[in-house]
């Protein structure tokens, strides 16, 4: 049995939010806000930062269209907002992967090798779907080596 590339990003991408979020969650609820070394970024802040850009994702394979006006700074100001208040980050997190989920099986399969006009250079649809599973799973790399920082036990995959 085949399986799509949409259909493996689309499945791949509810997993690694699932597991993203796990690895928050595994963390002691006071060091979910805290900073190694005092300027890295904090775990509530990469799952943030996952949230926010799986919505972005979804409108742009959607659109096919680089929001031009994106503003840097309101991104920043609603991630450190959304940091704050666990109930909506996660509400967020889980409404954005559902969007993102969605938007990747729309893609036809003839439209995969598609360009979009990025700010740094041309990506297909193929590549930036699946920007939502390459992102988070590297914030669930970064957040569980924060939590072997603070010697927080990490289950082996699939346990």
């Amino acid at each position: 049995m085949s399986i799509t590339l949409q259909e493996f990003l689309a499945n791949a991408t509810q997993k690694t939010a699932a597991n993203l979020e796990t690895a928050l969650l595994r963390l002691p609820e006071d060091k979910r806000s805290w900073s190694p070394m005092g300027e890295a970024r904090t775990a509530l802040d990469q799952v943030a930062e996952c949230a926010i850009l799986n919505g972005s994702t979804a409108d742009l394979i959607r659109s096919r269209t680089w929001n031009t006006s994106f503003d840097f700074e309101q991104f920043l100001r609603a991630k450190a907002e959304l940091a704050g208040d666990w109930v909506a980050l996660q509400s967020l997190l889980h409404e954005n992967t559902a969007k993102a989920v969605a938007a990747i099986r729309e893609v036809p399969a003839e439209d995969l090798q598609v360009e979009v006009q990025m700010p740094w250079g041309p990506m297909t649809l193929a590549e930036i779907t699946s920007y939502p599973y390459w992102n988070m799973s590297y914030h669930e790399g970064q957040i569980n080596y924060i939590a072997s920082m603070l010697e927080v036990p990490i289950p082996p995959p699939g346990s």
